[in-house]
């Protein structure tokens, strides 16, 4: 039977999880990856939105993550993430915060228009994790 993976999730104030798991999923920037024991190595730019974490004992925890890198060396899962929230911490009405001013910014240079997206797409992803 192959091992558990171990999974370290980092953010730039404080190490938030190091502690073994069975499976992963999250969000790449181009789309969603499951993570197993046995994966090949990998590096890759985290997007935004679920972390989803199966315990050794099958329970599953949901986390919202803002960006940031994953890398996958043997057992061990790395994620460096600008922000990591528990599910349950999340409201709809702080999605609904963030889209809200995100519409009511007006972007003039194709910064500010990414910029803007970005924020749209992390409300939409907050109120999507805290809806479950």
């Amino acid at each position: 039977m192959a091992q558990d993976l171990r999974l370290v999730l980092v953010t730039p104030e404080k190490t938030l999880l190091d502690e073994p798991v069975q499976a992963l999923r999250f969000p790449l920037f181009d789309g969603q990856i499951g993570i197993l024991p046995g994966r090949a190595p990998l590096v890759g730019r985290l997007g935004t939105g679920e972390l989803r974490v199966t315990e050794a004992g099958g329970n599953e925890r949901s986390y919202y993550i803002d960006g940031g890198f994953a890398q996958v060396k043997g057992p061990i899962v790395t994620l460096l993430t600008n922000r990591a929230v528990p599910a349950e911490s999340l409201t709809k009405a702080e999605g609904e915060a963030l889209k809200q001013k995100a519409m009511a910014s007006r972007p003039k240079t194709d910064t500010e228009f990414a910029a803007k997206e970005r924020d749209l797409e992390r409300g939409r992803k907050i109120i999507a994790i805290a809806a479950k």
